[in-house]
């Protein structure tokens, strides 16, 4: 393990980077928000389908 040739590559990915603009951040972020909710739908569903197959109260 080469401690010192991993660090080196880490800043050069961090060279590399940039900060996005707003456009590209707002448009990741609306599909995470999307994906999330997704998720969330697809539990909710599932939740919902078992409980009335179980007979809940």
């Amino acid at each position: 393990m080469d401690v010192k040739y991993e660090l080196s590559e880490y800043v050069r990915v961090l060279k590399l980077a940039s900060q996005p603009e707003w456009e590209e951040f707002s448009q990741v972020s609306k599909i995470a928000g999307a994906g999330v909710f997704l998720v969330g739908l697809i539990g909710f569903l599932i939740y919902v389908i078992m409980f009335f197959v179980t007979g809940g109260v």
